[in-house]
């Protein structure tokens, strides 16, 4: 995945931008998302979550939200999987340990929306940090780090 930083999208960049990273991610990839309440977190991951399914030649999924409440939503790739994680309502490490969270990271493709808690730990592989600032009603500052 590109690195980027302070770049200022509108919807259409970013979904342009989406077409381009996804043909980058494989298995075992692990992207946290940061950014305030409707920074376009979610929007992010559906872009990227539908070029999956677009470069596997599989129909798009019917729908993508955000798993506020269930905490977890997957989607099946032909040989993978999507995990798409919400940690906005987990409140410490045992909940995660309870959905096998640890466990999933290694074989699967994982999108986690508020990652806090995890941002200091040491998740023993290559991971992305998106960081999505509002800038107005239709742009918002991208920034993309690699952190080992």
């Amino acid at each position: 995945m590109q690195i980027l930083n302070n770049q200022i999208l509108d919807l259409r960049e970013l979904e342009k931008l989406t077409a381009n990273l996804s043909k980058d991610i494989s298995l075992g990839d692990v992207y946290l998302f940061q950014g305030e309440l409707g920074a376009g977190k979610t929007t992010f991951i559906r872009f990227l979550i539908n070029n999956l399914y677009v470069l596997n030649n599989l129909p798009k999924p019917d729908s993508i939200i955000s798993p506020t409440y269930p905490i977890l939503i997957t989607y099946e790739l032909s040989s993978s999987q999507i995990y798409h994680y919400d940690l906005y309502r987990v409140k410490n490490l045992t909940e995660l340990e309870e959905l096998d969270f640890f466990e999933h990271l290694n074989n699967n493709i994982t999108f986690i929306e508020w990652p806090e808690m995890l941002i200091n730990l040491p998740l023993n592989k290559k991971h992305y940090l998106i960081n999505l600032d509002m800038i107005s009603e239709f742009k918002r500052k991208i920034n993309i780090s690699l952190n080992l």
